[in-house]
């Protein structure tokens, strides 16, 4: 199931319309080594943290090395688009250990006064553009700040699919009000930023001298030293309400809270995974660089190529929509379920529009050694 929600998404609740998408581009280097038909050549990869580097605060490193990315064998809740694994090669970097809190987010907000998708005014005249023609502006009162809010519903759920049962459009509703006007984050320090877009989260990272993982990165991290793991602990899913902040009970009525909460929870509130990361699994789904493609991993596998430090996909194609330009999202969130997405899963995968901002979506930052060099010379 993918997660494809943002202002226009509400609207497309509201007046059945085709979801707006914003155009970008990029690009993706990828270094290769051909293996068809040749002895493939080792690669180079950047192992051990620099002898004469200091790992920066708040992270740690995560050593580089060849892997299998994607779903493994024993992964029956494994979907189509994390298949096949196919190997990668990525080199070491450092990588937030926790989740960027809304105490981080502020003091970026403080220095910078930055405004995020979910606080700007909406452009009708810019939003137009990205919908079909002919489409009617919606009433002044929708057309306002805000972003989207879940609510339980009152009885059971027939559709799983219809995801605007459960998602409420809020006026008001931003990272420092996470339930919409009158909400507050105060007392909550120490909880991940959300409502957060992958403008917002590439801003912030501009600002700190960081960047957004790779999902090789992101998945590397994640799965510590081995291959062999459907979630961030091994293979026995009846750990999950000791070590995940999920969904349990039946979605989207009843959470019975056996993991301690029932939404957001403080980071570090579940034990770390082999790499001394915090949350890879569960709390808030978390932003990646990679433009989603549901052709990717079929096509890396194919391709009978090693890639170093993969970028992910040259350009943004999902299938079920030809106009949607979306990234890759890791991780899952407090709504994940065994009934609903099992996403707290370290193959994972969702697709999301560049301007959704939601209550269960954030990020953390990685930094290569490179970047942590510079840094270093600046400030000499």
């Amino acid at each position: 199931m993918r997660i494809k929600i943002s202002v226009v998404i509400v609207l497309v609740f509201v007046f059945a319309l085709i979801g707006c998408r914003q155009e970008s581009k990029t690009e993706n280097k990828r270094e290769v080594t051909k293996a068809k038909n040749t002895k493939r050549i080792p690669l180079k990869i950047i192992t051990s943290k620099p002898a004469d580097m200091d790992t920066p605060f708040g992270m740690v490193w995560i050593p580089g090395r060849e892997f299998l990315k994607g779903a493994v064998v024993q992964d029956k809740m494994a979907m189509a688009h994390e298949k096949p694994a196919h190997k990668v090669a990525v080199d070491g970097f450092f990588m937030d250990i926790n989740e960027v809190t809304n105490a981080d987010f502020r003091k970026f907000v403080n220095a910078t006064n930055y405004k995020t998708v979910a606080e700007r005014k909406i452009d009708w005249e810019e939003m137009k553009k990205q919908l079909p023609e002919g489409t009617p502006k919606p009433h002044d009162s929708i057309m306002q700040p805000g972003s989207l809010i879940f609510k339980k519903t009152k009885s059971s759920v027939p559709n799983l699919y219809d995801f605007s049962q459960w998602w409420e459009w809020r006026i008001g509703a931003n990272w420092k009000h996470p339930k919409g006007s009158g909400s507050t984050i105060k007392g909550k320090e120490n909880f991940p930023v959300v409502h957060i877009s992958y403008e917002d989260a590439v801003a912030y990272c501009q600002w700190a001298n960081r960047r957004l993982p790779t999902e090789a990165e992101w998945e590397l991290a994640a799965r510590g030293s081995n291959e062999n793991f459907i979630f961030t602990w091994g293979n026995d899913a009846s750990q999950l309400s000791k070590m995940v902040n999920s969904w349990e009970g039946e979605f989207p009525v009843t959470n019975t809270k056996y993991d301690g909460y029932e939404s957001t929870a403080p980071v570090k509130s579940y034990p770390a995974n082999a790499n001394g990361l915090f949350d890879m699994a569960g709390n808030v789904w978390e932003w990646t660089n990679d433009w989603y493609n549901n052709r990717y991993f079929k096509e890396m596998a194919a391709s009978n190529e090693l890639v170093l430090n993969p970028k992910g996909a040259d350009n943004a194609f999902n299938e079920h929509d030809a106009y949607a330009k979306e990234k890759v999202i890791k991780g899952g969130s407090f709504l994940c379920s065994d009934s609903y997405c099992a996403s707290y899963r370290i193959s994972a995968r969702m697709a999301t529009s560049l301007d959704s901002a939601q209550e269960h979506l954030g990020f953390r930052t990685v930094a290569s050694p490179e970047m942590i060099g510079e840094q270093k010379k600046l400030k000499n």
